[in-house]
């Protein structure tokens, strides 16, 4: 890794406003973690858009399974690895951590809140936020940032299509989880949220201890014999 502008995950250009977005996301996870927290019914929300889910014919429930495979763990481990494998080929291997810690940390996130949350869907299974949603979403965001690293910082579509991706898959997500009755609508907003909050914070800290590495002082001084 060194510690050039372009290998950046997170150049100081988008640094600010990612930075807003992941405060802003925490902030809504924490309202809808308290606002359904210990529940096990869907709240107002969830009952308007699981009423329009429910119409969904068997042709789309088919497309949702398709997509609910990809928060799957073999699902997920091909999206990664090709993610990962493609960065690495262009050479940016903060890009292919990035691939790989942020959707990971999202995830583990979901896993740790489910049970402070301790909401529940049909047979008591936690469901508060969606870690399908959250790992999408998180993927989504980390391959925008490698695929618009090269614009640089400045680029004026840069913001609209890393939050745009990240937007669309989540939704995508959110949505097969609904149809399929794994998750509330909400449970679906905070996995989306989570990830906003979450895959930002990784870029940054991955970003920080690279350039810490490149900025270390090497003795190329081979130790002499004791």
């Amino acid at each position: 890794m060194t510690g050039e502008r372009g290998s950046a995950v997170l150049p100081q250009g988008r640094r600010a406003w990612l930075g807003l977005v992941a405060v802003l996301a925490a902030l809504v996870v924490v309202a809808l973690a308290g606002l359904y927290a210990g529940g096990s019914r869907p709240g107002a929300p969830d009952r308007r858009i699981g009423a329009a889910a429910e119409d969904t014919g068997p042709a789309w429930r088919d497309v949702a399974l398709g997509v609910d495979f990809l928060g799957e763990p073999g699902g997920a481990a091909l999206l990664v690895a090709a993610a990962a494998a493609g960065a690495l080929v262009v050479r940016r291997p903060r890009a292919a951590l990035l691939v790989v810690l942020g959707p990971a940390l999202a995830v583990a996130a979901t896993k740790l809140l489910k049970p402070l949350v301790g909401r529940t869907i049909h047979d008591g299974s936690l469901s508060f936020p969606s870690g399908h949603t959250a790992f999408l979403t998180a993927f989504a965001l980390a391959v925008a940032l490698l695929a618009t690293g090269r614009t640089g910082p400045g680029g004026a579509y840069g913001p609209a299509l890393v939050l745009g991706a990240a937007t669309a898959a989540g939704a995508a997500m959110g949505w097969a989880q609904v149809v399929l009755g794994a998750h509330y609508p909400t449970d679906a907003l905070g996995g989306w949220c989570t990830a906003l909050a979450v895959t930002p914070a990784t870029a940054w800290l991955l970003d920080r201890t690279a350039d810490r590495q490149a900025r270390r002082p090497v003795d190329a001084t081979p130790p002499g014999p004791r």
